[in-house]
């Protein structure tokens, strides 16, 4: 099983079709209902022997790494640096040496769990942020500083939403706080300068 998953993850990364993880997941479901509901709950002494209970345990387990391996190949992607429009002078009341920066980044449009830029860089002041979503599914822009979050779009699917804030110099962290698209990725760093 390792063997297929280690030649298999290269190729299914280059395809970047979510296919393999919905058919590892439709599998592990499909264990599941079967061994709850169909066995367990039918049979009073399932599984009857410890060997069938070590069985049952393997081949959920390979399932799970199964689902969790096919996850992990179809998220990979490349990262890219967005570009900054040029600094032009603050609006009124702003501080010397200050500035506005717009910057643009979008979910994958093809419904990976990761921004299309990794890395983000503005002058200090007014950071607008254009955050574009053409991905199938529903996710947002939030900004953090450390474990603060200073701001957030919407969170919506279709169309594009526009994160204003104003920055001091220093490193920050912008993220998709939908539960569990951080932790796949989706997840990105913002320099102010």
């Amino acid at each position: 099983m390792h063997a297929a998953i280690v030649h298999l993850a290269p190729v299914l990364a280059a395809e970047k079709s979510k296919t393999p993880f919905y058919i590892a997941g439709g599998l592990l479901v499909v264990w599941a209902l079967v061994v709850s509901l169909g066995l367990g709950l039918r049979i009073p002494s399932f599984p009857r022997t410890l060997g069938a209970e070590r069985a049952v345990m393997g081949v959920s387990a390979a399932l799970v790494v199964l689902a969790i391996a096919m996850a992990v190949a179809t998220s990979g992607g490349s990262t890219s640096k967005a570009t900054v429009a040029p600094a032009t002078p603050a609006g009124r009341g702003a501080a010397s040496g200050s500035g506005t920066s717009t910057l643009k980044d979008e979910a994958d449009p093809g419904g990976q769990l990761r921004y299309t830029a990794k890395d983000l860089s503005a002058k200090a002041g007014t950071v607008t942020i254009d955050f574009t979503n053409a991905s199938p599914l529903t996710h947002n822009l939030t900004i953090t500083q450390g474990t603060k979050v200073l701001g957030a779009t919407p969170t919506f699917q279709g169309g594009a939403k526009t994160l204003t804030l104003n920055l001091k110099p220093g490193a920050y962290t912008f993220y998709c706080s939908v539960p569990g698209h951080r932790q796949a990725g989706m997840e990105g760093k913002l320099t102010v300068q």
